[in-house]
């Protein structure tokens, strides 16, 4: 007994042959999928090809010399390629998800394609929200938060006159619904990318209007300009002091010499 099913299990693999490669695919709701088979499909009299969905559904036929058969479910979303056997299936829905097989049938069964098709919704948008902000004289710290239809993450950034860091670095989580939340410092600027396998979003904010710390750098300037000032009156003075002090040297030597002369 035993024997008996080992044997059938054995005759059940050795009918069942082809390539084991599954390839992952995904593809956002609403476009169309292309499913292609690399091997190259040649039937004889007898065969017959289909594109299997779930291992029970066939969603199209194809016999030797005859035209595709189309699954009465999938009349106008369907269709099969003549010249290479891909399938071609429009509009895809959640529904859609699943294993797609490409088999030939005769003697034998043989897989010559395998996909695993996983439908998804294109992302909700992000927004950048600055949540608090705090400074001194030397430095500017920020709370900004990532936000989506169902998640959001937070970072803190500290920014001085030079440059701005991000504490901990770059965060990321991965939503309810399974997309990636990115928040990240990039040139000054804090951004939010809201991403799936097949759409995404972004959204930035620039920092530097965000921190008052420009007005100690204005301080600073209009410092050296008062600086600038002084020193000018008093090279301005300077300047007075020498030509009165040649003018009167000049003025005096001249009444000298008239005395001298009288």
């Amino acid at each position: 007994m035993a024997f008996s099913v080992l044997l059938g299990a054995f005759c059940a693999l050795q009918l069942w042959e082809g390539s084991s490669a599954v390839t992952t695919v995904f593809v956002q709701k609403g476009n169309d999928l292309r499913l292609d088979v690399q091997e190259h499909v040649k039937l004889e009299e007898g065969d017959s090809f289909k594109w299997r969905f779930n291992n029970s559904i066939n969603v199209v036929r194809l016999f030797y010399n005859n035209n595709p058969i189309i699954n009465p479910t999938y009349k106008g979303r369907a269709d099969v390629s003549p010249q290479n056997h891909s399938l071609i299936l429009k509009n895809v829905q959640q529904s859609d998800s699943g294993d797609y097989t490409a088999v030939i049938s005769g003697d034998k069964e043989q897989r010559v394609a395998e996909y695993k098709v996983i439908i998804q919704d294109p992302v909700s948008p992000v927004d950048v929200t600055v949540k608090s902000v705090s400074t001194s004289t030397e430095s500017c710290n920020l709370t900004v938060s990532c936000t989506t239809q169902d998640s959001h993450i937070h970072s803190t950034l500290r920014c001085d006159n030079q440059s701005c860091k991000q504490e901990g670095g770059e965060r990321s989580e991965t939503t309810t619904s399974g997309s990636s939340l990115r928040i990240y410092l990039l040139n000054d600027s804090i951004i939010c990318n809201h991403s799936n396998q097949v759409s995404w979003t972004t959204d930035l904010r620039e920092i530097r209007p965000l921190c008052p710390i420009k007005s100690v750098t204005n301080g600073s300037t209009a410092t050296n300009v008062w600086i600038w000032i002084v020193v000018f009156c008093l090279l301005a003075l300077c300047v007075v002091a020498l030509v009165f002090g040649l003018y009167t040297a000049v003025r005096k030597s001249k009444s000298q010499c008239i005395t001298v002369l009288m």
